[in-house]
């Protein structure tokens, strides 16, 4: 793609998405959709403004490294600890449910088993960033919500990851069972080298130059892209790459000031991805899933809240509060996708069934936000008793 092109896509892609994601805000929407339904208009299977998709999906890709940087950098291993004891028989129960319920419609939807499995697995992770997007934290009340909530979204990425590693194994090229091995083997040795040079290095570079924050972000940056590049090397993918550099500077001191300082980079190119999504939609096949995806969406919507308030209230908590977790945790997530796309990429998923997850994806996305903005105190409530920040 020459200079012009380049810079009339960003002006395309960014223009569009504003313009979408004011029309989400007013409709009481998560932006993430209009990210999407811009890439859907704008991309080649709507009016083709914007026509390099794999230009798109290479630079996207980095939202997502980011993205799980991010996370790594909030799992502070002691934090994670306390966590635990509640919220991962939460996690690990809700997943189980969640991935034969869309096991079983995937199989009814005419997959095979593997892939209706697969599917299945997507269903486990709810949105983390449509979860805590629409949740206030001014109230003692969604203080603690937010706790449950962020236990179990955590967890949940936790699984995603050992799902990605699974699918990588099994996309590998060589005998499944010889590739998860190969992949188990080789991230506990990415995490090994990652935190002696993080203690070794990174750290003493970060207290000698502290006072220059020019100089930190750039340390992170090229923090992140390294180890990320190192998972490559080590036959891993750049995103649990990035996921194993997050994690080593999670009990940094500075660690909550990259974390701020790149929110806007990962934004900005998490635009880029979603983007990417929408654009390389087909309509074609999206009819060919449109009755399962929807029969999926409905289905995690409306069993969702009702798992998930069970489960806790057998934790300890009170029934309100859980049914009120599990509706704001009723969504299909961004991770999903993210297996989706890896899987397809790796021959595992026909594109049929990468679409029947964006598209139970999408629709539960719009539908989650709209039930929680209508029903729950938000940011962006419909009603000014329901507003809170």
């Amino acid at each position: 793609m020459h200079e012009q092109g380049v810079i009339f896509s960003i002006f395309m892609i960014f223009a569009g998405a504003a313009v979408l994601a004011t029309l989400a805000l007013w409709a009481r929407q998560a932006m993430i959709v209009a990210y999407i339904v811009a890439g859907v208009l704008l991309g080649p299977s709507g009016l083709g403004l914007v026509h390099d998709q794999r230009w798109i999906e290479d630079v996207s890709s980095i939202g997502i490294m980011f993205l799980l940087y991010l996370l790594g950098l909030n799992m502070e291993p002691q934090q994670l600890w306390r966590m635990l004891g509640e919220a991962l028989g939460v996690t690990l129960a809700s997943a189980a449910v969640f991935c034969a319920l869309g096991a079983l419609v995937g199989f009814a939807a005419g997959l095979g088993w593997h892939e209706a499995l697969l599917v299945g697995g997507c269903m486990m992770f709810s949105s983390t960033i449509i979860g805590l997007k629409l949740l206030p934290t001014t109230t003692l009340h969604h203080q603690h919500t937010g706790q449950m909530m962020i236990s179990v979204l955590l967890l949940q990425d936790l699984v995603a990851i050992v799902v990605l590693l699974i699918v990588q194994g099994y996309g590998s090229g060589v005998d499944p069972l010889a590739g998860i091995a190969r992949q188990a083997l080789a991230l506990p040795l990415l995490v090994g080298v990652a935190f002696v040079v993080e203690k070794g290095v990174v750290e003493r570079l970060m207290a000698r130059y502290d006072q220059i924050q020019e100089y930190l972000f750039l340390l992170v940056i090229g923090w992140c892209l390294s180890v990320a590049q190192l998972a490559a090397w080590c036959g891993l993918s750049h995103e649990i790459g990035a996921f194993v550099a997050g994690v080593t500077l999670a009990s940094c001191p500075v660690a909550a000031f990259i974390a701020d300082s790149l929110r806007p980079l990962r934004d900005f190119f998490l635009v880029l991805f979603f983007f990417s999504l929408g654009a390389g939609f087909d309509f074609a096949l999206a009819r060919e899933v449109l009755l399962p995806a929807l029969v999926l969406a409905g289905a995690m919507l409306g069993l969702k809240p009702y798992v998930f308030r069970w489960l806790f209230v057998r934790a300890g908590e009170r029934a309100r509060q859980s049914l009120e977790v599990g509706v704001r945790l009723g969504q299909v997530s961004e991770f999903s996708l993210l297996v989706a796309v890896v899987a397809v990429e790796a021959g595992i998923l026909r594109a049929s069934a990468g679409y029947l997850v964006q598209l139970t994806t999408l629709v539960s996305f719009v539908l989650s936000s709209y039930v929680i903005v209508m029903r729950y105190p938000t940011p962006i409530a419909v009603r000014d008793s329901l507003r809170r920040d």
